[in-house]
């Protein structure tokens, strides 16, 4: 088997893989596979240099794999384990080059992601000099903008990424990802001044909902139907027959013992004596035995069972067990497909048979995080308090300027009205949520007037209260 490790973002030297390999080549046998040290490859990147893009690095990686020993003609079929942001490089990597459609044509057989930053990581909006000194995932070392931009959450090249993710069938074309995220808290990075780093539902840089692959897309269109009879607040209507897409599944295991980074807690660095070091190497292990459909739904059904036998536990550096978490990220555009910036429209959160704000659980609301690049909101929320809701309405009220004049909006509104809340406030997942709102143009931005009648000004024109069509 030709294994290749891919770090992640901002790292300078390969002893970030620590014992990992060694001990990979060591219990392999047990297994009942064939792993060499000789045929180990350990990723090395640029990424701490403003002007390298993902989209650079991706390139760069197809061109190094061809350089190995073997790959002049054609790629040979290799598994590959990524840390971080490696789990983004490398499946962009795979859109990049192969995509949903040829699929079938991709050496890379497993794919094994530990903590990655699939949905990026709250850290970022930090920036990067604040970022670059939070030791936990930098030691120091300041990060690179255009990967930075990425991580951001919300940004463009996640819902991109991710979107067309949405279409891949990987295990009928023998390409097997996986998902091992960490949900404990290590107390050695702790800063008072940056909740991110004790957040909970997150390993301290990555949160669960954010490397979890079994994500969601809601889009909710305008529509001209009144929520109420002659009132001004408009429904946004989903696709009944299909209200949520969501990508074929993807096996994740959640650890409660494990941080992000580090020497104790890391989910890739800790040391090969420590009990929870022979864990994630199992765990490993078993994702690179896997040969066929079967064995990857199987794998699927054993790491469900241990997150939710872990998620029962209190994790490591916090006080008591924690909820489940989920994150919606919210895109918002007319329907010409324009981005409406984020000055000019509120998201509000509703819930019960009325459909107001002040009926939501207390406490269910964790974080808020705008994307100023995108425009994109990402509210992270308890979702096993979302599940207390006792008549199970919830919805949300898109609120967008202006309200009146040349060009307006009016007032949106989704209400569940049947659809389950778990289908969009899904624990340890995150949910797209694409949202198209009118914009109305008045009558009078454009008329014309007969040649034949005197000149005269329209400076003073107002707007009709009638819109055109579209």
């Amino acid at each position: 088997m030709r294994l290749i490790f891919v770090h992640g973002w901002s790292v300078t030297h390969t002893n970030t893989y620590g014992e990992l390999p060694a001990s990979l080549v060591a219990s392999a046998s047990a297994h009942n596979l064939e792993v060499d040290i000789t045929h180990i490859y350990l990723g090395k990147y640029i990424s701490f240099r403003d002007e390298v893009t993902l989209d650079d690095i991706a390139i760069a990686f197809d061109t190094a794999l061809r350089d190995l020993p073997g790959n002049a003609n054609t790629l040979q079929p290799f598994s590959c384990i990524t840390h971080s942001t490696g789990g983004p490089v490398v499946r962009h990597w795979v859109n990049r080059f192969y995509g949903a459609r040829k699929l079938s044509d991709l050496p890379l057989v497993h794919l094994v992601m530990l903590a990655p930053a699939n949905h990026g990581s709250s850290l970022a909006v930090l920036g990067k000099k604040r970022v670059g000194r939070i030791n936990s995932w930098f030691r120091g070392i300041e990060p690179g903008q255009r990967v930075l931009d990425w991580l951001a959450l919300g940004s463009d090249g996640q819902w991109s990424l991710n979107e067309d993710f949405l279409s891949y069938r990987s295990a009928k074309h023998n390409f097997f990802p996986f998902v091992l995220a960490g949900q404990g808290i290590d107390t050695k990075f702790y800063d008072f001044v940056n909740s991110y780093l004790v957040e909970p539902g997150s390993d301290g840089v990555v949160r669960v909902a954010g490397a979890n692959m079994n994500f969601r897309y809601l889009s909710l269109i305008q529509s001209e139907i009144p929520i109420k009879p002659r009132g001004n607040v408009l429904k946004l209507e989903y696709n009944e027959r299909r209200p949520v897409r969501r990508p074929t599944p993807v096996p994740i295991g959640v650890f409660s013992e494990f941080s992000h980074s580090g020497s104790k807690m890391g989910i890739m660095a800790v040391k090969s004596k420590a009990h929870s070091h022979q864990l994630i190497v199992s765990k490993i292990l078993q994702c690179l035995s896997v040969t066929g459909a079967n064995d990857y739904a199987q794998v699927g059904i054993d790491l469900a069972r241990i997150t939710e036998s872990e998620q029962y536990k209190k994790p490591a550096g916090k006080s008591g067990k924690i909820s489940r978490y989920s994150m919606l990220v919210f895109r918002v555009r007319d329907q010409s497909g324009n981005t409406i910036g984020y000055e000019d429209f509120d998201i509000h959160l509703l819930a019960g048979k009325t459909y107001r704000s002040d009926k939501l659980p207390t406490g269910f609301f964790i974080d808020k995080q705008l994307n100023k690049e995108t425009s994109s909101l990402v509210y992270f929320v308890d979702a096993d308090k979302m599940s207390e809701l006792r008549d199970g309405c919830y919805g949300l009220r898109v609120v967008v300027r202006p309200q009146k004049g040349f060009s307006y909006y009016a007032t949106g509104e989704f209400q569940s009205e049947g659809l389950p809340i778990d289908s969009v406030f899904a624990p340890n997942e995150t949910t797209y949520i694409d949202i198209t709102m009118n914009r109305n143009i008045d009558r009078n931005v454009f008329h014309f007037s007969s040649a034949k009648e005197p000149r005269e000004s329209f400076k003073n024109t107002k707007p009709s209260r009638r819109s055109t069509s579209r």
